[in-house]
């Protein structure tokens, strides 16, 4: 089970900061997440005898079988 930050989106983000440092922008602020994603491998969960809950796999933002 996984949760943190999407890392298409966080590479996007990333590339938005540069290109406003490279134009010489001052007093940038530090940015925190702000797109989140919880990834459920059901394989492991399964060699590992876990049970996920099903309120819990409905959620999630990708279920990995």
């Amino acid at each position: 089970m996984s949760y943190g930050e999407n890392l298409t989106y966080l590479w996007r983000r990333a590339g938005v900061y540069v290109g406003r440092v490279l134009r010489g922008e001052k007093g940038l602020p530090i940015e925190q997440g702000e797109k989140f994603e919880l990834v459920i491998n059901l394989q492991t969960a399964r060699v590992l005898n876990l049970s996920i809950p099903s309120g819990l796999l409905a959620i999630a933002d990708e279920v990995i079988e």
